[in-house]
């Protein structure tokens, strides 16, 4: 690679420095979630941050770049906002995130459903520079999950013919499908059922002893514990909602 297409290298921030720039991502951020990538202007982000342009073009050479900042924030906040995942070692710790999921999710009302997903949906198709910083973000979110799984073959939770990296990667597909059909429908249920499905899955690669273990313990989620219907699940089956006559 030439000279003239190296990225520039910019000199290590001070604290004030790495302060200012925090503040221009998580400006930038909020704008994003709002209204989109496309519909946010570096002069709103800059009266957002309350910073001048020289300040926000000493951090940024242009949006395209901030915006990818944005990617590795909402990255780095998804998983902030899981930190069950650092202990995902059983089945049941499984079952624990992904109530904590669904819960976070009904208690949001599916607004900002998952930031770092909207981003991937906008940017992957108008810009290809972001690429590489979507499977960054994603994978700072896959690492955890495939981890917990390492060590779920590793403690002989799960057979040696499990695979972690293609498990996890289901799990979040999982996720993120049942995050946008929930907040299509506004409601947990096909969230839930996407979840449950990859779980299963999982499960499927338990042994027999310990698969049938864990169908003896009671699950973390008191409904599935009962045999009920979650709380958050209709009582008719599922259709778009129409709008509220004016």
């Amino acid at each position: 690679m030439s000279t003239a297409t190296m990225p520039a290298r910019r000199p290590a921030l001070t604290a004030k420095g790495a302060a200012t720039r925090a503040r221009i991502v998580e400006a930038a951020a909020a704008l994003v979630r709002q209204r989109g990538a496309a519909r946010t202007s570096i002069d709103e982000v800059r009266a957002e941050a309350q910073v001048s342009a020289s300040q926000l073009y000493h951090y940024f050479s242009d949006k395209n770049e901030l915006i990818r900042a944005v990617v590795a924030h909402e990255a780095a906040v998804a998983v902030e906002q899981q930190p069950q995942l650092a202990a995902l070692d059983s089945i049941e710790s499984l079952r624990s995130w992904r109530d904590a999921v669904v819960e976070h999710a009904g208690t949001r009302g599916f607004h900002g459903w998952s930031p770092l997903g909207s981003l991937a949906s906008e940017l992957v198709d108008t810009d290809p520079d972001a690429r590489a910083g979507l499977v960054d973000g994603f994978g700072l979110w896959l690492a955890p999950v495939r981890a917990g799984l390492v060590a779920m073959r590793a403690s002989d939770a799960l057979r040696s013919d499990a695979d972690p990296d293609s498990l996890a990667a289901g799990l979040l597909a999982a996720l993120q499908g049942g995050l946008l059909i929930s907040r299509i429908h506004e409601e947990t249920t096909p969230l839930e059922a996407a979840l449950d499905a990859a779980i299963t899955r999982i499960e499927s690669f338990a042994p027999q002893e310990a698969a049938a273990d864990a169908v003896r313990r009671t699950p973390a989620s008191p409904a599935r514990a009962s045999g009920g219907t979650p709380t958050s699940a209709p009582r008719t089956p599922l259709r778009p909602r129409r709008p509220l006559a004016r």
